[in-house]
């Protein structure tokens, strides 16, 4: 199994702070700085304006072209959920240039906690991933109807990948398990901030939560036990405020090769060997 680990986007300013990555860093400059310590990341700005071809060619070339992109659906097809044909157009379309250098990953649908498992949603999912046929898409379903071994089981027969998540012990969303669908598998760590994930008044508030190295170890066993079932599995830290998924990464890698599931740490200077 191939294991990518990154964060949820890549342009934090927090991460200017003293001793972080950024420190120093000209905004342009983010991804190519990223890139050197990550080999994946789950781009976010796709969800609230889709980029268009040229903006994905920059991504491709500041990135060095070896930096794996996961790029999240935009918001007319989860939360609206009233995309046209023109969207669905873009949205595949769009980022050739990830797909022409061999970095693009998944799409990422996800959905809210308001999308519970109704005939009327299994109908309008069932849609979607008619239309994505073809292309790999993960799916992120917030509310625990979903959480259901036929569902992954419906999944698994269309190919589209089951995404396991980590979200604060609140009740009412999925279990935090490594579920397989297809052969690549996905995860997303939100952290367990209990007191901000309904109250706070941004992502930033409600994904503000470190991981101790108990719980890293806990999802670095978990990661394990589904090591011959998955030739590539994406792991996003969405716990970015403050550096917080900075620190993390390096502990859930050191736990991932400790347990015999090996985890390629990139290197400075392994930038521009594309371009």
């Amino acid at each position: 199994m191939r294991v990518y680990i990154g964060c949820g986007g890549y342009s934090n300013d927090d991460w200017t702070a003293p001793g972080l990555i950024y420190e120093g860093v000209r905004k342009d400059d983010y991804l190519a700085t990223y890139s050197e310590h990550f080999d994946a990341v789950e781009l976010n700005s796709s969800f609230y304006a889709i980029p268009g071809l040229k903006a994905f060619e920059g991504m491709a070339r500041k990135s060095g072209g070896h930096t794996r992109f996961t790029v999240k659906l935009n918001r007319v097809f989860t939360h609206d959920r009233a995309p046209t044909d023109t969207d669905f157009d873009r949205m595949l379309q769009s980022p050739e240039p990830l797909r022409d250098v061999g970095v693009m990953g998944p799409y990422l649908a996800q959905f809210p906690f308001s999308f519970h498992r109704t005939p009327e949603n299994r109908r309008y999912l069932g849609m979607l991933t008619e239309r994505f046929a073809g292309h790999e898409l993960a799916v992120e379903l917030r509310h625990a109807s979903w959480d259901k071994p036929e569902v992954r089981g419906g999944m698994s027969e269309l190919g589209v990948i089951w995404v396991s998540p980590d979200y604060p012990p609140l009740g009412g969303m999925p279990e935090p398990q490594v579920h397989v669908t297809s052969d690549v598998g996905y995860l997303r760590l939100h952290g367990r901030n209990k007191g901000s994930w309904w109250e706070g008044q941004s992502a930033a508030e409600r994904h503000d939560y470190l991981y101790n190295r108990a719980e890293m170890a806990e999802w670095a066993e978990k990661i394990a036990l589904v090591n011959d079932d998955l030739s590539e599995l994406y792991v996003f830290f969405q716990n970015t405020t403050k550096g917080h998924a900075l620190k993390n990464i390096p502990v859930l890698r050191e736990a991932l090769n400790a347990r015999g599931v090996p985890v390629k740490t990139p290197e400075p200077g392994d930038q521009g060997r594309l371009f």
